[in-house]
């Protein structure tokens, strides 16, 4: 079970580059009382891409979330509070 949500939407943006991208994580409990991270990304507007990664801890969930959360942040992607998640 876990303690507490683990839910991220970043999105990078340069008009210059004609980039405009998303980065989604989420971390949930499954079925076989494993903890799953879930990755979205893409182009912003797309349905972009999934991949799913199972832990059977929650530490080691978060420790994979927080390490790609840290990884996204310096290659510019930061939190849009106001846009609608997909």
């Amino acid at each position: 079970m876990l303690i507490q949500p683990y839910q991220l939407y970043v999105e990078r943006t340069d008009e210059a580059h004609n980039m405009a991208r998303f980065y989604a994580m989420t971390i949930e409990p499954n079925l076989f009382g494993e903890v799953s991270l879930t990755r979205r990304w893409g182009r912003i507007g797309a349905q972009g891409q999934t991949k799913v990664q199972h832990f059977a801890r929650e530490q080691d969930a978060v420790a994979a979330f927080l390490y790609l959360l840290r990884q996204k942040r310096s290659r510019g992607y930061r939190v849009t509070p106001s846009v609608t998640q997909h």
